[in-house]
């Protein structure tokens, strides 16, 4: 049994399934902005390629594109690397039980 497991309710982790699309699709839209960015650069257009290319190759591995182990016993783990990555803030927790977002506060600090 996963020492997480005893504070993740059922309402917490259907809360999750919900919000991790809703979550991912708004980092997509922030990454999409940066590399808007990129694109629109004074560089050389073979640097600006290249650029995005490294980007969009590290980008696409982070859990605010795609979370590989969608499971509740990871659950707590996935939303530690979406506040680590900056996918989420500890406000975008609202709805989640209180004891799952003060574990979280605590473990964010």
């Amino acid at each position: 049994m996963n020492v997480t497991d005893n504070i993740i309710t059922e309402k917490d982790w259907k809360l999750f399934r919900k919000m991790l699309p809703i979550w991912q699709e708004r980092y997509m839209e922030n990454l999409i902005n940066e590399y808007e960015a990129i694109l629109a650069g004074d560089a050389d257009a073979s640097d600006k390629f290249w650029k995005l290319e490294k980007r969009m190759r590290k980008d696409k591995k982070k859990s605010g594109v795609c979370v590989t182990d969608m499971s509740r016993s990871q659950m707590f783990a996935n939303i530690m690397v979406l506040l680590d990555e900056k996918v989420i803030t500890l406000d975008d927790l609202e709805g989640f039980s209180d004891t799952l977002r003060e574990r979280l506060e605590l473990m964010n600090r």
